[in-house]
């Protein structure tokens, strides 16, 4: 399953000449006629547009006089593109502004799209003479990018150049998501992931038009981020790791860059410190912190349930504000993320109290709370999205939530929890919440799986990637591909377009891009893999 076996096993099969309803007649007529063929079109994509409609007759073809225009707002997803192309094709791919620089052009323009796109929705033409990408905000052309993308041969995301025609696929996309929120967890606390790794994660997610990265950043076996008033979190906190690894930690600078590279891909991140279990690092680092003031050893198995803040004590609330204002600080998304499950060692009295106190301390900093739904049982505020991660379709207190008006989150663990092993070999993950091969992954929706949840209570999706057996990238990416690009797909696409059967056609034609770019992906047996 190494990175090296899963490119060199890989061979580019030869494209179906029916595809999508079209005859190997119509499909080969373009060519014949002197037309560019494509390897793709624009029913390829992944989401699945709201409406697309190929035009093979209107392939544009790249070449070295290409030059990508874009109005103010728009030069920088339009560098972020050029950032794109230029590897592969070795092409200079100027962006210029206005109508300077003649001949072929990738236009993009902020401004003029139609309404029904809303922030982060687009309307793009690609045409033999130039493509034309439209949208309201650099969001939606930031999504739009995504798709102009997958238009593209797989071999366009090679980092060296190759010596081939860059033929995109003709057509027109009018494009917006489903829910607005559309996120990856990465557990860092269990085992510590570098900048670098998060980065190269981020890219990896951007492409399927995830828009926020839920980052774990506590818990028993390990705390990542540094608290400047309380230095032991990371300098004591941060040395573990789930079998003993050597842990490590953010620095607030570090994570601030974090943020930063996130955001230049349209990514909002919400940190999460969870409380008032899963707390063993916190305590270990600070023995005050316990109820008998003793210190306490530090662990790296994977249990859950047995730690607890000391909910009567003045230093915890202490404690709590000073992390949260200092998170806070630095995380510019709304949302800070508390955590609140699997707090057995917390009786429901003092997980009662514990959410009374805290909830406050959120709004004091400008920040709204998000949580596990164990926190629907505190009644919190309605502008708190409690995260559903159960495995059964009922459950009373986040009924009641969303009854409120409170917007839930949908991660059921048994459906979309990457960390799930996809069979009993797999040989990494754990099996806890069930299986979850791709077609498990993909075939649920997050407006009926719950019962008194529906689609106007129902904020987003998440893909949580819990790390207890994950060291490497390598790692992540061989959990969270191929399963990612369907939760990406149940966030943006329209429900009535996603049927298991056209996906998995259209995931199978993903597997030479994912080479390309050196992910281990799965190869599951349910797709037939080019």
């Amino acid at each position: 399953m190494s990175k090296r076996l899963s490119t060199t096993v890989l061979g580019v099969a030869v494209l179906s000449l029916v595809t999508f309803g079209l005859s190997a007649t119509a499909s080969a007529d373009p060519a014949a006629a002197g037309h560019p063929k494509a390897e793709r079109t624009v029913t390829d994509v992944i989401p699945a547009p709201v409406d697309a409609k190929p035009d093979p007759r209107a392939n544009f073809r790249l070449s070295p006089a290409t030059v990508i225009r874009a109005d103010r707002d728009g030069r920088q997803v339009a560098e972020y593109l050029a950032g794109l192309l230029r590897p592969a094709t070795g092409y200079r791919l100027p962006v210029v502004t206005g109508h300077r620089g003649g001949g072929p052009a990738i236009s993009l323009e902020t401004g003029h799209a139609s309404n029904r796109v809303g922030a982060e929705g687009y309307q793009l033409k690609v045409a033999s003479s130039g493509v034309s990408l439209r949208a309201n905000t650099d969001k939606g052309l930031f999504s739009g990018v995504q798709t102009l993308r997958q238009l593209f041969p797989s071999a366009i995301e090679a980092t060296t150049v190759q010596k081939r025609s860059w033929v995109v696929s003709g057509g027109t996309v009018l494009d917006y998501p489903r829910f607005g929120y559309r996120s990856a967890m990465l557990d860092v606390a269990r085992h510590f992931f570098t900048p670098a790794q998060v980065k190269l994660y981020i890219d990896q997610i951007a492409q399927y038009k995830i828009n926020t990265l839920h980052l774990h950043l506590s818990d028993d076996q390990g705390w990542r981020i540094e608290i400047k008033s309380w230095p032991k979190l990371a300098a004591v906190g941060g040395l573990t790791a789930v079998g003993g690894g050597p842990g490590g930690y953010y620095t607030q600078e570090q994570y601030t860059d974090l943020v930063r590279y996130a955001a230049s891909r349209h990514i909002t991140v919400v940190p999460e410190i969870d409380m008032p279990g899963h707390t063993n690092a916190a305590q270990h680092s600070y023995a005050e912190l316990n109820c008998d003031g003793k210190p306490i050893p530090a662990r790296t198995d994977i249990e859950v349930g047995y730690s607890s803040l000391c909910i009567n004590k003045d230093i915890t609330y202490t404690f709590v504000d000073d992390v949260l204002r200092e998170l806070a600080a630095i995380t510019p998304g709304k949302y800070l993320n508390i955590g609140g499950d699997e707090a057995h060692a917390t009786t429901p009295e003092d997980y009662q109290t514990f959410a009374k106190k805290v909830q406050p301390i959120v709004a004091k900093y400008g920040k709204q709370i998000t949580g596990w739904h164990d926190i629907a049982k505190t009644n919190p505020p309605l502008s708190a999205v409690p995260q559903f991660w159960g495995t059964t379709g009922t459950d009373a207190n986040v009924a009641a939530a969303a009854a409120r008006g409170n917007k839930i989150l949908m991660s059921p663990a048994n459906k979309a929890y990457m960390d799930m092993k996809y069979h009993p070999q797999t040989p990494l993950g754990l099996s806890w919440a069930g299986l979850i091969e791709v077609k498990t992954g993909y075939d649920w929706d997050p407006a009926t799986y719950l019962q008194g949840v529906t689609e106007n209570n129902v904020i987003g999706v998440e893909a949580p990637l819990w790390s207890e057996t994950l060291v490497t990238s390598e790692h992540i990416e061989f959990m969270a591909f191929p399963r990612l690009p369907g939760y990406a797909e149940i966030g943006w696409s329209p429900k009535d377009s996603r049927t298991w059967d056209a996906y998995r056609l259209r995931l199978a034609k993903q597997s030479p891009r994912w080479v390309q770019q050196g992910i281990d992906f799965y190869r599951s047996t349910q797709v037939d893999w080019e």
